[in-house]
């Protein structure tokens, strides 16, 4: 392609791909993977396109994201694959069955096709944890459609996650209020 009277910046941008779905990936011990997340959504349902968030070891706690998400009415379809935070619940049988069912909605909604953007919140802790492989989610994530984008959630991501992801972003913790014995506030942290 040449150059024909076009801005610099506007050339680059036409030399590029036009469009592809991303696998992105949202880990480290900071705070604000999951909300990073939820910011792409609003992005999303910005354009009037479909969300499908899938939440992994949350349980039955709606949180003020939950919520908000709700007021979009049918351009987002939430649902809960977990029983509680992992230190919380101690039935590793129970862990393993509930993670297996959210993968399956996981695959389920990725087959339907029917949204742009899909969010499998703390995912990545059902793989450390080892509720699932990560061989399954990896070939279960290389299936999906060639046009939506695909959020993981988590700590401690695996390197084969990684190595087949488009962006990977890292939360580190600098400081945080716990530390000093402060609550979680509503509105910043639920």
């Amino acid at each position: 392609m040449k150059n024909q009277g076009m801005a610099p910046r506007t050339y680059r941008l036409r030399l590029k791909k036009k469009s592809k779905g991303y696998l992105i990936i949202f880990t480290g011990k900071g705070k604000g993977k999951t909300a990073a997340a939820y910011g792409v959504a609003l992005r999303t349902l910005g354009l009037g396109h479909k969300v499908a968030i899938v939440q992994f070891i949350k349980g039955p706690w709606v949180s003020n994201e939950v919520k908000a998400m709700k007021t979009f009415g049918n351009q987002v379809d939430m649902y809960t694959a977990g029983d509680g935070f992992t230190w919380q619940t101690k039935d590793r049988k129970k862990e393993t069955a509930s993670a297996l069912k959210g993968w399956a909605v996981c695959l389920g909604l990725l087959s339907a096709g029917r949204h742009q953007l899909y969010i499998f919140d703390e995912i990545i802790y059902a793989l450390k944890y080892g509720f699932l492989s990560v061989s399954e989610v990896r070939k279960g994530l290389r299936a999906r459609p060639p046009l939506v984008h695909i959020i993981l959630t988590g700590r401690d991501v695996p390197a084969e996650l990684v190595k087949i992801a488009d962006m990977v972003t890292e939360m580190k913790d600098i400081k945080h209020p716990f530390r000093k014995g402060w609550l979680a506030q509503a509105g910043i942290d639920f």
